[in-house]
């Protein structure tokens, strides 16, 4: 059975009848890395250097250098990357089972709201609504917020940074709350730079859905794209991070496998 279920992946991948969609950003120095206020330290953003490329430093090969945060360009937050989750057995992304690298996803179109509102919060209420029409979120699965962030924020204001800070969106304390008892999850994702809401600071506890997820065991993923291309369920997620030790978070291939 197991050798059948196999080979008919990798045939529906040769024919075309399941789809692999990419998820992921490109790692480019210019893409945005979280900022922290200035009392903190800060993430390297994604940074590249030529070792040598078909020259005098190495004439029969090319090869760079690179080096960034665990938690640049699309990414994996591990629950030790928060402290509520510093204890969670297994907690590091050397140490988290393999299993969860494969789950399936839900998808939640928000992206009418974000449009009208780059700070919309997420609610229990706005999901059990999403649940009547596309059915009961799956223990065990990832819940992404759709937002189509790349289109709807500033190319050169990518947290949507105002006075009183940043304005994303994301869920609220009772949204994550629910997500997690009463269905569940994995984890939570979205295409913004970190999971929890831009203005999650002022919220209780702040970054609820960093300190409760983490602080359950599970994970997060961000800084994904093309979150439009997936239905809202049905598809898998293959979110495999580097092996790093004692890693809180690794940047990642997220890819989607969709029946087409």
């Amino acid at each position: 059975m197991s050798n059948s279920v196999l080979a008919g992946l990798v045939e529906g991948v040769s024919t075309g009848s399941i789809q692999i969609i990419d998820l992921t950003e490109t790692l480019r120095p210019e893409y945005p890395t979280i900022q922290l206020p200035e009392e903190f330290a800060q993430a390297w953003g994604f940074k590249k250097e030529t070792i040598s490329h078909y020259d005098e430093a190495g004439p029969g090969w090319a090869w760079s250098n690179f080096s960034m945060s665990e938690h640049t360009g699309t990414h994996l937050d591990a629950p030790h990357h928060w402290v509520t989750g510093k204890d969670v057995p297994n907690g590091t992304v050397d140490t988290m089972p393999t299993s969860q690298m494969v789950a399936p996803v839900c998808v939640v179109d928000c992206t009418k709201e974000v449009a009208a509102d780059k700070g919309f919060i997420l609610t229990r209420e706005f999901l059990q609504n999403w649940e009547e029409s596309n059915g009961e979120i799956p223990a065990g699965s990832w819940v992404f917020l759709r937002s189509d962030w790349r289109l709807v924020a500033d190319p050169d204001n990518y947290t949507n940074m105002q006075e009183d800070g940043a304005h994303s969106p994301g869920p609220d304390t009772e949204c994550v709350l629910w997500l997690i008892e009463q269905r569940d999850v994995l984890g939570f994702g979205t295409e913004c730079v970190g999971t929890d809401a831009g203005q999650a600071f002022a919220m209780e506890p702040a970054y609820p859905c960093h300190h409760h997820m983490h602080g359950t065991g599970r994970l997060g993923l961000q800084c994904m794209t093309n979150l439009d291309l997936l239905p809202a369920t049905g598809a898998v997620i293959v979110s495999a991070p580097l092996k790093i030790i004692d890693g809180s978070g690794s940047p990642l291939r997220v890819v989607a496998f969709v029946a087409a």
